[in-house]
């Protein structure tokens, strides 16, 4: 949980300093962008769906640790991006895409046991790039330095208004 919170700090963080260049990034473009970072981690459902019983029902292989990965993410914004009206296509999907995006950079810095993260790139590359291992997903100061940031940003940008 300290992971999904973080990167809605660190998504919101961003957004809200694009704010201050686009005026058209309102409040409620923030918050398209906070989802985007919940992209990655809607590969979470398999702990509620068995890959197993959806590559059945499907005839293909099928893997939820797919949508954690650049293509299944950008599978997943375009998606995201169909839903809103023509008007707002464009910059929901450039604000989804920044979300994922920010999740999968946080994610390739985490602490991992053989020192090489996951296969992020996918499907461009199977290649596991190597970590620098700053923290694992289960650290809550990293909810604590990201939440402060936020506020900091949020305070800096309503102080400027």
């Amino acid at each position: 949980m300290p992971d999904l919170l973080s990167h809605a700090f660190i998504a919101f963080t961003i957004c809200t300093l694009l704010s201050l260049r686009y005026n058209w990034l309102t409040g409620e473009y923030v918050t398209v962008g906070m989802a985007g970072a919940f992209i990655p981690d809607m590969a979470k459902i398999k702990l509620l769906v068995d890959a197993a019983a959806v590559e059945a029902a499907l005839g293909i292989p099928f893997n939820w640790l797919g949508i954690h990965t650049l293509g299944g993410a950008f599978v997943a914004v375009l998606v995201g991006t169909v839903v809103v009206n023509r008007a707002d296509r464009r910059r929901v999907f450039m604000l989804l895409s920044l979300g994922a995006v920010s999740h999968l950079l946080a994610d390739s810095l985490l602490l991992k046991a053989s020192g090489r993260s996951y296969e992020v790139l996918w499907p461009l590359t199977q290649y596991h790039p190597p970590t620098p291992g700053l923290y694992l997903s289960t650290d809550i100061w990293l909810t604590g330095v990201t939440g402060s940031v936020a506020v900091a940003v949020y305070f800096l940008v309503q102080y400027r208004a």
